[in-house]
């Protein structure tokens, strides 16, 4: 299974925001949403920019510990994650589950060459590999009893 086929399902929107939007405009579009990160973009125009980087909820709790007066007033740009990691669509659930293990993170930006394809979850990726196990599972099953 690749990550087109979790996109497939889940779908592909992506939530994103400007760079110059506030940490506070971050936090309320993470809870509007009910999501974990934002995916930053260099226009929120009806032709999206090229992707800058990438906001979660890590970020914002490291920047509340380290600026605990000022952090809503701060840009998304001066906080998120520059050095985004990505996934491709042609990427395998074990390749992509061992990627988030080892770089510990719960959110991958999807993208085929410059264009963002979709977001990832660690869920999307656990969900995936149990389905699956539960197929595999039950083939195997099948073929024993028959």
């Amino acid at each position: 299974m690749k990550l087109m086929d979790i996109l497939r399902v889940k779908g592909t929107n992506v939530h994103c925001i400007a760079p110059g939007a506030t940490v506070a405009e971050a936090v309320q579009k993470l809870v509007d949403h009910n999501i974990g990160s934002l995916v930053v973009r260099e226009d929120m125009g009806p032709r999206l920019g090229r992707v800058l980087g990438i906001i979660t909820e890590r970020d914002i709790l490291r920047t509340c510990a380290c600026n605990k007066e000022s952090f809503c007033e701060r840009a998304v740009a001066e906080v998120m994650t520059k050095d985004v990691i990505v996934g491709t669509p042609y990427d395998s659930i074990d390749e992509t589950m061992g990627l988030m293990t080892q770089h510990r993170i719960r959110h991958l930006p999807v993208m085929d060459g410059d264009e963002l394809k979709g977001m990832i979850s660690i869920g999307d990726v656990v969900k995936a590999h149990h389905h699956m196990a539960v197929v595999e599972n039950h083939y195997l099953k099948s073929y024993i009893q028959s």
